[in-house]
């Protein structure tokens, strides 16, 4: 292929083919198990909780945020289910080749930002499981300028450095990974919700916990000012 046309097709870009589609249902449905039993996914109607939400209001939010995402996630995946083609090609559709960057560049600058936010989640979870083995806080001496600890930074590092090892291996290793714990996450999740229920003393405390936008609420006639950018938040979470 000539020098002019290198810009055009790689093989990042290259469709794929039938004999490289290996992946089958089970291994797409271990793969979003794995994206939806995470401590961010459990931060999202927690979070809007402690904004003030009831419980209904929060499970609507996110389940209105991501009806909404879904749409253009089904349309913008479907060309690259059916004909193995990138979103980088299918995006010169719309913006000719030399705009189609600009959206992948966009792309890839948001994933960047929530790379770091799932990176620094991540830390967090590894530090404080390590925190209560050890029994005691290894948070460290905050450090000049960044304003975390040590042991938040070395619990970043090594997060890090463990979904580096799975990336470098490709997405053989990711639908291995995946396909072999999505079994024990749905297990750790029932004991989850049953350790968080004898804790909370069941279901009745939270779902009948009023909201602070009622009036004579904490917080009454805020709740829109807090829906929208939750709203977009839940949407947010995908079109990422």
């Amino acid at each position: 292929m000539s020098a002019p046309d290198s810009d055009l097709w790689n093989e990042d870009l290259a469709p794929t083919g039938e004999a490289q589609r290996t992946w089958r249902w089970w291994h797409y449905a271990a793969l979003w198990l794995g994206m939806v039993i995470c401590v961010p996914a459990y931060m999202l109607a927690s979070g809007l909780i402690e904004q003030g939400m009831s419980a209904g209001q929060a499970v609507a939010t996110v389940l209105l945020g991501n009806l909404i995402v879904l749409v253009p996630m089904l349309l913008i995946g479907h060309a690259g289910a059916r004909h193995g083609v990138p979103y980088a090609v299918l995006a010169r559709a719309s913006f000719g080749w030399k705009g189609a960057r600009i959206p992948a560049v966009a792309r890839a600058v948001v994933a960047c930002g929530w790379y770091g936010i799932q990176t620094w989640i991540g830390g967090g979870a590894l530090l404080t499981l390590l925190g209560v083995i050890m029994g005691r806080s290894l948070v460290g001496a905050p450090i000049p300028l960044l304003g975390i600890g040590v042991g938040q930074l070395l619990a970043f590092l090594a997060f890090w450095g463990i979904q580096l090892l799975f990336v470098t291996k490709g997405l053989t290793a990711v639908r291995r990974l995946e396909t072999w714990t999505a079994p024990i996450k749905l297990v750790i999740c029932a004991l989850m919700v049953w350790w968080a229920m004898d804790k909370a003393g069941g279901l009745g405390p939270i779902f009948h916990q009023p909201s602070a936008f009622v009036d004579g609420g904490p917080k009454a006639g805020q709740f829109w000012s807090v829906f929208v950018p939750a709203l977009t938040a839940m949407v947010g979470f995908w079109a990422t």
